[in-house]
């Protein structure tokens, strides 16, 4: 079973953030937490945060144990830049790009087990009421048919103004 946590427009140049991604590549969850809490890079704190996330989505989505799991893929991908001016010699200005990173980071079970689903929710889809008699059923559809013909009468109210009132609206739609 694969997890997934993304962390989107942070604030620091994928350049610099890959250099700690390629650290973690393919260790273990919690070997990589070990790695990022002694790095000396602004980047690695929000790394550490999001595999945190990857983790618990991991074990509260899935039921998968923390220690089986592997970083798969951890990948920085450019997020938009934004675009500053510095002030220059003789009136003259030079482009700053203030650059932004998406991360991704894909976890993995070493020893593939098979993922514990909830229950819960299943039960709760097979044991739908439904309705006994043929009374119910038909007083079950007429409740469900009568929003669409209140929608249905509004929109011919709104055709019933013809050719001008739609040509010449006060704003445009």
């Amino acid at each position: 079973m694969k997890t997934i946590a993304r962390l989107r427009y942070l604030n620091i140049a994928p350049r610099k953030v890959r250099l700690v991604a390629d650290l973690i590549r393919g260790k273990s969850a919690k070997e990589a937490r070990r790695m990022l809490s002694f790095v000396v890079k602004r980047s690695a704190k929000p790394i550490l945060q999001l595999l945190n996330s990857a983790v618990a989505n991991a074990e509260h989505n899935f039921q998968l144990s923390k220690d089986n799991l592997y970083i798969a893929k951890i990948f920085v991908d450019g997020g938009p830049m934004l675009k500053r001016w510095m002030p220059r010699a003789m009136g003259r200005a030079s482009a700053i790009q203030k650059k932004t990173s998406h991360l991704t980071v894909i976890l993995g079970e070493r020893i593939a087990a098979k993922a514990v689903k909830k229950a819960i929710k299943a039960k709760a889809v097979q044991t739908k009421q439904v309705p006994e008699t043929a009374l119910e059923k038909t007083a079950a559809e007429k409740i469900k048919s009568a929003p669409r013909a209140e929608k249905k009468e509004a929109i011919a109210k709104e055709r019933a103004g013809g050719f001008a009132k739609r040509m010449f609206r006060r704003k445009s739609v």
